[in-house]
């Protein structure tokens, strides 16, 4: 699966190895974020069940960030140097037996222990699937792979849905139960992928080469004169492959693109954790609305928002992308700026209508971001590192991940608002999509050196 078909294929082609690969990845992360925001929708019936305080509700999503982000580092290293197929697989069918325990918890230490154990899992295959991507698809088309499987990130709010009905009609165990099944069988589904040649592409494009490639089970052979310009017969140079971890790692960090974009998204998801943890609570306590009608609202909005805003999002980074210095980091950061702005008068409103109509805009304007920030990320990453580097992403959206939730549960202990803990996370996000946007300074340069580095192999 996830293979060019026998015969000629174009180099330079959007999908030489075809479109089942982003299928299946994007399977993988819909299922993952399904299941990772089923405890927002269920939250009020698991706290109704062991009483435990808002300050303890909070510190579960950032006791599990905290996990994911000590995996996350070690996780891009190993997707450097390993099958990243197997990776994700193993991940995958591991957390669909962390799920079950969730749902068979007998206390809420062990709930707690689960949910910890679920997000370290997690958090391994990302940096795998990053890598991924960008080995299955050329540059021309990354935006479209990377938004549509990083859209998964919103379009798991229907989780939230699923956690919130399922609690409401049977139990909130009944919701962890029922997503070990697709669990275990994406895990089936990512084993019979593939694993593409490390590199390859970009070192066919960066020689200058659009002559037909053929594929024969699933190793792409390069005719004689692409040879000599675009060596493959390694997933990655010896000296690259030889370099220490730490080494390695200050070569990503001193990427300017990469850190912008990192730190700008690490603060955006402090703030988006915290909101839209705790946006379903708000809505049964301050406004009314029963535990089924918010999981629903704050579940289905984003998976609507999401898909207009990549649409949207890839629409202009195509058309920006090459015109406009910086062009997908400009549509990113001005999607990211503006949708945090509206976000933040969403929560002002006392009708339960008005605020769902704006925290729908202000998602569709989030999600403008995804499918040109990480394709942007791709494109200034060697490919011998982008395992690593998709992790450092990781390890910063995940550490500013980690705190949101507690953020707000704190603000909503000591000063018994919901809304004002909420509202304590606006800044950072406006800041993060300030900081995309300053990343237009570098990226082309960045760019750059990448396809010259790719051409000298």
């Amino acid at each position: 699966m996830g293979l060019p078909r026998a015969g000629a294929i174009d180099a330079a082609s959007r999908a030489p190895f075809g479109w089942a690969p982003l299928v299946v990845l994007f399977i993988v992360g819909f299922v993952d974020r399904i299941e990772h925001n089923l405890l927002s929708g269920v939250l009020p019936a698991v706290q109704g069940e062991w009483g435990f305080s808002d300050t303890a509700a909070g510190s579960i999503p950032t006791a599990a960030a905290l996990a994911a982000a000590v995996v996350a580092l070690p996780a891009g290293y190993l997707a450097d140097r390993l099958s990243r197929t197997r990776i994700i697989a193993v991940v995958v069918l591991v957390w669909a037996v962390a799920t079950l325990g969730s749902g068979l918890a007998t206390g809420f230490l062990m709930f707690y222990l689960t949910r910890v154990l679920l997000a370290a899992a997690e958090n391994i295959d990302n940096p795998a699937a990053g890598s991924l991507l960008a080995d299955y698809y050329p540059p021309v088309s990354r935006a479209k792979a990377y938004g549509l499987t990083r859209v998964t990130t919103h379009l798991g709010g229907i989780g939230t849905l699923l956690g919130g009905v399922l609690a409401e009609a049977f139990s909130w165990r009944t919701a962890f139960l029922v997503m070990v099944v697709p669990g275990v069988l994406t895990a089936l589904l990512v084993w019979l992928l593939r694993e593409p040649p490390r590199g390859r592409l970009d070192r066919l494009l960066a020689a200058g080469d659009a002559a037909p490639v053929s594929a024969v089970r699933g190793v792409l052979v390069v005719p004689a004169h692409a040879r000599a310009a675009s060596p493959a017969s390694a997933p990655m140079s010896p000296a690259v492959a030889e370099l220490p971890f730490r080494r390695r790692l200050r070569q990503v960090l001193a990427i300017p693109t990469l850190v912008f974009v990192c730190a700008g998204l690490c603060l955006l998801t402090l703030g988006l954790s915290g909101i839209f943890y705790w946006l379903p609570t708000f809505m049964v306590r301050s406004l009314g609305a029963g535990t089924g009608t918010a999981g629903s609202l704050v579940g289905l909005i984003p998976v609507v928002g999401t898909l207009t805003g990549t649409l949207v999002g890839s629409w202009l980074g195509r058309r920006w992308h090459g015109t406009r210095e910086g062009g997908r980091l400009l549509a990113g950061g001005s999607g990211l700026t503006a949708g945090s702005l509206v976000l933040a008068v969403a929560l002002s409103m006392e009708s339960l209508g008005a605020m769902a109509v704006l925290v729908l805009l202000a998602c569709s304007l989030l999600a403008i971001a995804m499918p040109n920030l990480t394709a942007s990320l791709a494109d200034v990453v060697p490919a011998a590192s982008r395992g690593l580097g998709f992790a450092v992403l990781q390890l910063l959206t995940t550490g500013g991940g980690a705190f949101g939730s507690l953020v707000v549960g704190i603000a909503s202990d000591r000063f018994g608002s919901l809304l004002a803990g909420m509202y304590i996370l606006v800044p950072p996000m406006i800041a993060g999509g300030l900081l995309t946007l300053r990343a237009r300074t570098s990226y082309e340069r960045d760019a750059r050196k990448v396809m010259r580095d790719a051409a000298r192999g």
